[in-house]
């Protein structure tokens, strides 16, 4: 069982206050991430900052993004209920979580088989059922396609044609492009079979996306 105490709990709504005070005004996405125990994707070590706006390490190089940066992410994708969403990062299962949370039907990619297999174990243990896998997420995963949303949680050096390619028209990719330590976070509307429209929202600062269209990892 998933322990989530009443001091969690209370935790949270002060998270969701800040939240606010930061300007998301999304009451269903406010109402997913107050929903979802943060606190269970976090080593030990990092327990008691849980609901603190912060980014923490997960492992493999990796980090659980901070609360604000899901909540911007998830408010932008504009998820209805029902809609076939691509997650590329699956990471802690944090952002996985809020999308199943808010209705999503959730297929989720990891690159680092390690947090692929404990984001698994987490998620089941909630009682969630995205379909996962492990691989080279920023060439999305075809069998699956197309998605009503595509979502990417590592920064990309630039906007992998293969996710556009795997969107339904009419769908959204939300993506941070930029440079190994900045990029902007870019919302990506697929407008017809060959037609997009591109609208950018801040600045963010994400881990690489690793992979054939993102940031080559190096040979080890």
């Amino acid at each position: 069982m998933v322990e989530d105490s009443y001091l969690h709990k209370g935790l949270r709504k002060k998270l969701i206050k800040s939240l606010r005070e930061k300007g998301i005004k999304n009451e269903r996405v406010l109402e997913a991430i107050e929903l979802i125990p943060r606190h269970i994707f976090l080593d030990n070590a990092f327990l008691e900052h849980a609901y603190q706006d912060k980014a923490f390490p997960i492992g493999e190089g990796q980090t659980i993004s901070q609360p604000y940066t899901v909540a911007v992410q998830s408010d932008l994708l504009e998820i209805q209920p029902g809609m076939k969403v691509l997650e590329i990062g699956t990471g802690s299962g944090y952002q996985c979580s809020v999308l199943i949370a808010l209705g999503a039907k959730v297929y989720t990619i990891e690159y680092h088989k390690p947090l692929h297999l404990k984001a698994q174990s987490l998620l089941s243990a909630m009682g969630m059922k995205p379909v996962m896998t492990y691989g080279d997420g920023s060439e999305g995963w075809l069998e699956h396609a197309p998605y009503d949303r595509i979502i990417a949680t590592a920064g990309a050096p630039f906007v992998p044609q293969s996710l556009i390619d795997q969107l339904s028209v009419g769908g959204i990719l939300i993506i941070p492009v930029g440079d190994k330590n900045t990029q902007k976070m870019l919302r990506i509307q697929k407008t017809g079979p060959t037609t997009i429209r591109q609208e950018t929202f801040g600045d963010f600062r994400f881990v690489p996306l690793v992979g054939k269209e993102g940031w080559t990892p190096k040979l080890t």
